[in-house]
């Protein structure tokens, strides 16, 4: 089969198109022929060496397709099922050997690429606004690179909420995208103080939650935007690590809170997995979530794929095609 191999971390270039043999697979584990796999920043930063994996391996962490074997113990899968996963390394690849606790059915209404698309980018959207900050109707959110894959789906899920969306965006054809998907208010950062602006569009109360996947450039800016005993959700960071803060600036600016989640806790277990898997997709099929799938790329073309991500050419989800 064919697979994308890192064998030593580094550039979009530290990729290569090997053959690898398909995967038989473990007691506990099924494997899948890939329709779909998912491009996300995680993938850059694993490639990149800045999350720590073995070398070598296959790059991937998010898939869909039709299960091609099982392992002897596995009970709650079998040959055919649709399914879809994600936080597991392998999937930029033709087959792939996964644990069957960790697949997800894929129910009918939803296509395989929109599972490989919707797996961590949906269930972030998700548990950010679900979970981690429950948001409220009537409550004010900023979302920070509002047309990007997950902050499209943010807002999206917000706005059927009933909370108000202010996004961020760095252009006018992403602006369009924001106020397609719910946003009430759009700021380009690119033009105006996102700071500035955002206490001007709430009268100076501030805003409930940021929910901020940039980091560096944001973050400091973001606390200033919040109200008393607001929440600050980190959850990624696009421009470059936050750098080290005194906590007491918490208290100055409002007993603020500030937490740095990730989906693997929040889908650690089976039954959670599911649930908010089928949250999703429920949504999804019900036509209340749309995606925004906006470029599939060869398998081969995984270079190309990454080096569009980190330009910030792209908005909405990438897929590699096997």
């Amino acid at each position: 089969m064919k697979t994308i191999q890192v064998k030593q971390v580094g550039g979009p270039e530290a990729m290569e198109l090997v053959e690898l043999p398909v995967p038989q697979p473990k007691a506990n584990e099924a494997v899948v022929k890939l329709a779909a796999s998912g491009v996300n920043f995680i993938d850059v930063y694993i490639r990149e060496g800045r999350y720590k994996a073995p070398l070598p391996f296959v790059l991937g962490q998010e898939g869909a397709g039709v299960i091609t074997a099982v392992g002897a113990e596995v009970k709650s899968v079998k040959v055919g099922d649709h399914v879809a996963w994600t936080g597991l390394l392998g999937s930029y690849a033709e087959y792939a050997a996964v644990p069957a606790d960790r697949l997800v059915p894929v129910p009918a209404g939803v296509s395989d690429q929109q599972a490989a698309a919707a797996m961590l980018q949906g269930m972030t959207a998700h548990y950010l606004s679900h979970a981690t900050y429950p948001l409220q109707r009537g409550e004010t959110a900023l979302v920070h690179a509002a047309a990007g894959g997950v902050g499209l789906l943010l807002v999206q899920m917000a706005h059927n909420i009933g909370a108000r969306v202010i996004g961020t965006v760095s252009t006018e054809e992403k602006a369009k995208l924001a106020r397609e998907a719910g946003a009430d208010e759009v700021i380009l950062y690119t033009q105006a103080d996102f700071e500035v602006e955002t206490k001007r569009l709430t009268g100076g109360k501030g805003v409930d939650v940021v929910y901020d996947s940039v980091g560096k450039t944001t973050f400091d800016k973001s606390l200033n935007v919040l109200r008393p005993r607001g929440f600050m959700v980190l959850f990624g960071g696009s421009s470059g690590a936050v750098p080290p803060f005194d906590l007491i600036a918490l208290s100055q600016r409002g007993s603020l809170f500030v937490t740095r989640p990730t989906l693997a806790h929040y889908t650690a277990t089976r039954e959670e997995l599911v649930a908010r898997s089928g949250a999703v997709f429920g949504m999804m099929a019900a036509g209340k979530l749309k995606l925004r799938i906006e470029h599939t790329y060869p398998l081969a073309e995984a270079q190309r794929a990454h080096r569009d991500l980190e330009g910030r050419k792209t908005t909405g989800k990438l897929l590699l095609i096997p």
